[in-house]
């Protein structure tokens, strides 16, 4: 599952549209749009994405040790 499939279903899931999403993480619907279109969102933003959605962006390996990929 791509990064804008995970993106429309977790707005979906609260119910906001991509445009509201982007002004409440500080940005322009064009701008966040183009980001997903072109898979070019950073870690940074994902987390931010996610906690403005009320969740934690998760897309990493952990080993037992606690070395994080």
């Amino acid at each position: 599952m791509t990064i804008a499939q995970k993106l429309s279903m977790a707005l979906s899931y609260k119910g906001i549209s991509q445009a509201e999403l982007a002004r409440r993480i500080g940005t322009t619907p064009s701008n966040l749009n183009q980001k997903v279109k072109r898979n070019t969102l950073t870690k940074e933003e994902l987390e931010k994405i996610a906690e403005t959605l009320g969740a934690v962006w998760k897309a990493e390996f952990e080993f037992p040790d606690g070395t994080i990929i």
